[in-house]
């Protein structure tokens, strides 16, 4: 027999409050598996920051002091940059110009690849990611853009929004067309499981050429400290930028309804997405470096890919649209 309840009979508050250490577990399961407690209780439901999941992310920078007890080697270095420049690819070319705005078309074995690798920089998965910056771009700097300088300040659009609550559940009928992979919605349920694993193979690397290769001066920690603590860290801030100082330093060559800018310092550390107000102006193109002085990384990066077959009708931006600016 089935139950059904009259939309007006019922309100939130003839529910008994959860309690604090039923939260409590709930937030921290959440660590692990994001629909945990999805059914029997939301804590997506309110403002506010979640302190149960500013642990980890506080951990993570205080673990950076790690440097001054493993040491530095070149190999160390050299890990570190190079994650940095892959995730940030994954990142900028796969998460934000094909999973947010379908700039280019590949198969689904790349697609899940790359989700992957941009899976590794513990900026959720690709359907969070996507979501909130498809919800960005139709609220670009009005009040509902939870990550808008103009409307919340540095701070807040920095780092603030994603610890907050509400912004923590993958609105999945922003991202319909991606929601269809079970891949995807994988990675984004356990979205800590990929960056665990890059972080345990780094130990287990650093342990192995410590003992293998002593000459090279690395160990488990160093890598560990260095590939993954230190270049994760700098990934993140380097890429929330685009949020934070995208929107309030830099130049406005088009007259979009926001305050994006484009700022070349921050287009270099971000393989492009520095060339914010481009992009805002024409939010389809592979390209965001409309000028050929304009430094885009990430569009060379995806050129290549185009002349190698793994990926293939890379938008362009429309001649009428790209002479629109003043300068």
């Amino acid at each position: 027999m089935a139950l059904v309840f009259h939309p007006v009979a019922m309100s939130m508050s003839d529910f008994p409050a959860p309690s604090t250490s039923r939260r409590l577990r709930t937030a921290i399961m959440r660590w692990f598996d994001t629909t945990s407690g999805a059914q029997t209780l939301d804590l997506s439901a309110t403002q506010g920051i979640d302190w149960t999941r500013v642990i980890p992310f506080i951990l993570l920078h205080v673990a950076c002091i790690g440097i001054v007890w493993v040491g530095v080697s070149t190999i160390a270095v050299t890990v570190a940059l190079a994650l940095y420049a892959l995730r940030m690819f994954a990142i900028t070319a796969f998460y934000h110009r094909y999973f947010s705005h379908k700039a280019f078309r590949t198969s689904r074995a790349m697609q899940f690849v790359f989700a992957l690798v941009g899976a590794m920089s513990v900026q959720r998965g690709p359907l969070w990611w996507a979501a909130h910056h498809r919800h960005h771009h139709r609220h670009s700097d009005q009040p509902a853009d939870v990550h808008s300088p103009v409307q919340h300040g540095f701070w807040h659009s920095h780092v603030g929004w994603f610890l907050r609550r509400d912004a923590f559940a993958t609105d999945h009928a922003a991202v319909a067309d991606l929601s269809r992979f079970p891949e995807l919605r994988w990675l984004d349920r356990f979205d800590t499981v990929i960056p665990a694993l890059l972080a345990l193979s780094l130990y287990l690397l650093g342990h192995w050429l410590q003992h293998a290769h002593p000459e090279l001066g690395t160990s488990g920690a160093q890598l560990l400290v260095w590939g993954f603590v230190v270049s994760t860290v700098l990934l993140l801030h380097v890429t929330v930028s685009v949020n934070s100082l995208a929107h309030r330093v830099g130049s406005r060559r088009y007259d979009t309804r926001d305050n994006s800018r484009n700022n070349f310092w921050l287009a270099l550390l971000t393989f492009g997405e520095g060339w914010h107000n481009n992009h805002h102006h024409f939010p389809g193109a592979a390209r965001q470096g409309f000028r050929w002085w304009e430094i885009d990384i990430t569009y060379y990066g995806l050129r290549l890919l185009a002349l190698l077959g793994l990926i293939w009708d890379l938008k362009p931006v429309p001649p009428t649209l790209r002479r629109g600016g003043g300068h």
